[in-house]
């Protein structure tokens, strides 16, 4: 069981390292929130990220995933609900005044688990993941080393374990970078700005995603 050959690892390895360096709403929001709330912050949106993609290889190794793929009316309700909590998170970081930045407020950052419940939620809410997972993780299936529903979430639990090699230290780069900015005022606005700006663009064009 689970016997493959060092072509297949090799191959799947270096899928798994592109899929995680690619720019999405999990990428953005983790460097956003470490941005705002500091290294804590960050870590509980990374946490919370890997969370739901779980959910998502759960899904794709009972075969749930395959509903959102042929269901139109399915994978519609759940685009525009994941694409109307990016907006919503986008425009209340446009609201903010840029305080978050300023060093006294990291210290009371917000709490770490509302943080992992929005990075869960990011996750959970975005099915191009779960047509992602049931497109790309069948192709790693052989015959004789396993149960394909197995396989499946060998590989997809190896997917969340690349991720643990390459955002923690993206989220410690980041808020070691926004700390020396940390008491520009002006800096927080604008970043909230940017952030604001990229969590918007990305949940409308999850919105006009097709399947």
């Amino acid at each position: 069981m689970f016997e493959y050959s060092l072509l297949h690892w090799t191959g799947f390895l270096a899928a798994a390292v592109l899929l995680n360096l690619a720019p999405g709403p999990d990428i953005a929001f983790i460097l956003g929130q470490t941005a705002r709330g500091g290294r804590r912050a960050g870590f509980a949106a990374m946490f919370g990220i890997w969370t739901g993609a779980f959910g998502h290889v759960l899904l794709a190794a009972a075969g749930l995933s395959a509903i959102l793929a042929t269901s139109a009316i399915t994978f519609s309700i759940v685009k525009f609900v994941g694409a109307a909590y990016l907006i919503w998170l986008g425009i209340s970081a446009l609201r903010s005044g840029g305080d978050k930045f300023i060093s006294e407020k990291v210290q009371t950052s917000p709490a770490f688990l509302p943080v992992f419940r929005q990075g869960i939620l990011v996750a959970l809410l975005n099915p191009k993941v779960a047509i992602f997972f049931l497109a790309f993780l069948p192709q790693f299936v052989e015959t004789g080393s396993g149960p394909a529903w197995a396989q499946l979430f060998l590989h997809g639990s190896l997917i969340i374990a690349v991720a643990a090699f390459i955002e923690p230290p993206l989220v410690l780069a980041g808020a070691r970078l926004t700390n020396k900015l940390r008491n520009s005022r002006r800096f927080g606005l604008w970043l909230d700005r940017t952030l604001g700006g990229v969590l918007i663009t990305l949940g409308l064009g999850l919105a006009l995603e097709n399947r």
